[in-house]
């Protein structure tokens, strides 16, 4: 424990009076770290914080945390070093390392309701857009007025769009990457809205409307379900703290009579 403590100390002084640059220290190796970096970690920062995320720095800060956690276990076991506890500390500093990962990982899963409800009111938007321009065009307008969560999905799929992809492949990877009710179903009348000429795609547009139409009307039933079922909690909470009142009132008055 002392060693711990001495070597704590040591590496804080060194830190503070920058002899150590831990900034330096990650700038060096950002190359190496950035291979470490799971491929949807970019899309999952944007999801929670939108568009203005710093996504280097923040995976720099992760890096650096788990780093510092792992050289403060090594100390701890510096007195009994030995193989075991240098894999332990090894996995500490993984565990350390994965973490803010997993939690962003959770975070979007216990979103995709919220997900789920705003995609009909996106589409809804983008189908007066295409009355007037092209899928493509129209996906590209889309993005600015589009929910944040949507924007780094619809940012892919119109750069390999205008990569030369012409096939589905992009639009599935768009509703891959936000799996919620329709959303396959969707992309796929979207895509073929950009087929064909321009009765073809009146007819189609008919088709894509009328489904947006549909997927509106549930996500409005699902809120209003939801708000009843609120409202049903709050009256239930509300007559189980009356009646509790009650009876203690009435146990009350029972006892001041004896």
């Amino acid at each position: 424990m002392e060693i711990f403590i001495v070597g704590a100390l040591i590496i804080f002084v060194l830190i503070y009076n920058k002899t150590i640059d831990t900034k330096k220290f990650v700038e060096d190796n950002q190359k190496y770290a950035n291979k470490l970096m799971e491929e949807d970690y970019e899309f999952l920062l944007h999801a929670k914080y939108g568009d203005n995320v710093n996504v280097e720095e923040l995976f720099k800060k992760r890096f650096m945390y788990a780093f510092l956690v792992a050289i403060l276990f090594l100390f701890i076991f510096l007195s009994d070093l030995s193989l075991i506890n240098v894999v332990l500390t090894f996995v500490v500093g993984v565990v350390m390392f994965k973490l803010p990962y997993f939690q962003l990982q959770r975070y979007y899963k216990q979103h995709l309701h919220e997900i789920d409800l705003m995609l009909p009111y996106y589409l809804k938007g983008l189908e007066i857009l295409i009355q007037h321009y092209t899928v493509p065009v129209a996906i590209g307008r889309s993005i600015a007025d589009a929910p944040d969560i949507f924007k780094p999905g619809l940012r892919e799929m119109i750069e390999k769009i205008n990569a030369g992809d012409s096939s589905i492949q992009p639009y599935m990877d768009f509703a891959n990457e936000y799996p919620v009710r329709d959303s396959m179903r969707m992309m796929r009348l979207l895509y073929r809205l950009g087929l064909g000429g321009q009765e073809k795609k009146q007819e189609r547009l008919l088709m894509f409307s009328k489904s947006v139409s549909s997927l509106q009307s549930k996500a409005r039933e699902t809120k209003y379900k939801e708000r009843l079922e609120h409202m049903e909690s709050l009256t239930h909470i509300m007559l189980i703290v009356t009646g509790v009142g009650v009876m203690l009132v009435i146990v009350m008055s029972m006892m001041h009579m004896f």
